[in-house]
């Protein structure tokens, strides 16, 4: 079982509502952001040119549990690993901590695509990506 990939984060004042407390909205961006740094650790990208083709990985589903508040200036820590991983999707799990107690988890499923003329076509992941994600598999 892998170590998860872990960002830290700072809460920025626009992404808190009236409240003082970071928007739900914000959550889904900040997965969306480690998993962008997560692809670039492992020289890749979410939209990359594969070849002659565009590989991209566009999202089928998002979720986000929250188990406590944070607020402007509170630093997050990420934790993202790979949930499941099918022949043409991926889930990754995010976790969310602030001062090593959980705050939220999420998980977000992509299915791996070519696009042809701004069209989507779903293909098996490549065998020595499939490789590479299976050593993220564990928990986040």
């Amino acid at each position: 079982m892998a170590a998860p990939f872990t960002m830290t984060r700072r809460v920025l004042f626009y992404e808190t509502d009236l409240a003082g407390v970071m928007h739900f909205s914000n959550y889904f961006r900040l997965m969306e952001e480690v998993e962008h740094a997560w692809w670039r650790s492992l020289g890749r990208s979410v939209h990359a040119v594969d070849g002659a083709e565009v590989m991209s990985w566009p999202r089928v589903s998002a979720s986000c549990d929250f188990t406590a508040p944070v607020q402007f200036e509170d630093e997050l820590e990420l934790r993202l690993a790979v949930a499941a991983l099918g022949e043409k999707s991926l889930t990754v799990e995010v976790a969310f901590f602030k001062h090593g107690q959980p705050v939220a988890r999420g998980q977000m499923r992509s299915v791996c695509c070519h696009m042809q003329a701004g069209k989507f076509k779903a293909v098996p992941i490549p065998a020595d990506l499939r490789r590479t994600l299976q050593t993220w598999q564990g928990p986040a």
